[in-house]
């Protein structure tokens, strides 16, 4: 078990300008279509409104690793991207997959990287398993293996009324960051108008 302390920062990136819009501190509840790493939620492809994800990381260069990948271009415009910054009211308690877990579980560190469908089995196990853990704690792969955070619905009142900071990710005060990661990470930097 891991514990996100109260008072620890976190950043998460979530897009304004599409379909499904998001808030800074909204859990997904939409599930199975698309579905990320550790999406929890029950088949078929819909909304299960007892069920919500939602990913985080301590690093705003996690992040953008994350969110990015497909076509490893940060662009700042398509679907509206914005990045809150807050701190946890509360401890959060984690399940981390970082260490001897996965293997003692019966499974391994793949569980981190490999085929989404199995990691999401895994998660969907653990929710119902581990009624006390509120997330998972696991290794980015695609920013050197650092700490991103996935949180289930259980964590909702860990969050404060208002994030510390909350802006797009085309304000101009970001673009020396994000410029910096981009290069660091290998991506690409899409500043100018965007597409949807």
């Amino acid at each position: 078990m891991a514990v996100l302390a109260a008072g620890a920062l976190l950043f998460r990136i979530y897009l304004v300008g599409t379909r499904h819009s998001s808030s800074w501190d909204e859990f997904r509840s939409y599930g199975q279509h698309g579905a990320a790493r550790f999406d929890h939620h029950p088949k078929p492809t819909r909304v299960h409104a007892d069920f919500g994800i939602l990913y985080l990381a301590a690093e705003i260069k996690t992040c953008l690793a994350e969110v990015f990948q497909e076509k490893r271009l940060i662009d700042v415009r398509s679907g509206e991207p914005w990045l809150a910054a807050f701190r946890l009211d509360r401890d959060v308690r984690l399940l981390s997959l970082r260490g001897d877990w996965p293997t003692r579980a019966g499974a391994s560190m793949n569980m981190n990287s490999g085929p989404r469908p199995r990691c999401r089995r895994w998660s969907r196990s653990i929710h119902e398993a581990y009624t006390e853990v509120e997330g998972l704690l696991y290794a980015s792969s695609m920013h050197a293996n650092r700490e991103a955070v996935a949180l289930y619905e259980r964590a909702r009142d860990a969050f404060p009324e208002t994030p510390e900071a909350n802006m797009p990710l085309s304000h101009p005060g970001l673009e020396p960051d994000l410029d910096r990661f981009a290069k660091e990470l290998g991506y690409d930097l899409l500043i100018g108008p965007g597409t949807e």
